[in-house]
């Protein structure tokens, strides 16, 4: 079957017809590639122990609190991670307002 009758068949281009050739002949099949999205790996996965960390070093910035931990993390990385868990860096003084 000709391209341009096989793209009138399936109903996609004739470059379409052309890119599942060219995987047909590369990898011996017409299957999709894997879509696989790389991610960078989480550098906290402890949660329980980064919330035990959070309690003891509240009153550090997070910049002070980045260097405390334990592997390579960023500052930024501490915030993200302090905001997930719900620890707010806001102090209540308990000061009258005037």
């Amino acid at each position: 079957m000709p391209k341009t009758e096989a793209s009138q068949v399936f109903h996609v281009s004739r470059n379409t017809i052309n890119l599942w050739l060219q995987r047909k002949a590369q990898t011996g099949d017409f299957l999709p590639k894997p879509h696989h999205r790389p991610g960078n790996n989480h550098k906290i996965t402890d949660w329980e122990k980064f919330k035990a960390f959070a309690q003891e070093h509240g009153d550090k910035t997070a910049a002070q609190m980045a260097e405390l931990w334990d592997d390579d993390i960023s500052p930024r990385t501490i915030s993200r991670a302090l905001k997930k868990i719900g620890f707010t860096r806001k102090k209540n003084l308990r000061l009258p307002r005037t």
